[in-house]
């Protein structure tokens, strides 16, 4: 039972857990958490963070590209986030 509650739980804190790399920039952090899409490959993926006042906003991000080791995809999650943020801005919080 445990194993299934762990599974589905998906707190903050645990998410933090799995990030392999994490950026500040312009006033928002960046998570690097590259997903394993089998073979050696890992996609390019992350979370985008900022405070706003007591709340801290998220967005998650997922690109098809893929990397032969998981360094590399995360090095490559913190440039996508960093465009992210340049072109978009506070914009990717809304819904």
């Amino acid at each position: 039972m445990k194993f299934l509650r762990n599974l589905f739980s998906m707190s903050s804190a645990s998410g933090e857990a799995a990030a392999v790399a994490t950026d500040e920039f312009q006033g928002y952090k960046i998570y690097a958490e590259p997903t394993s899409r089998g073979a050696g490959q890992w996609q390019t993926a992350g979370r985008i963070t900022k405070q706003f006042g007591e709340e801290t906003r998220e967005h998650q991000f997922i690109r098809a590209d893929t990397h032969p080791s998981k360094e590399g995809a995360a090095d490559f999650s913190l440039q996508k986030g960093r465009q992210i943020i340049q072109e978009l801005g506070d914009s990717i919080f809304d819904a």
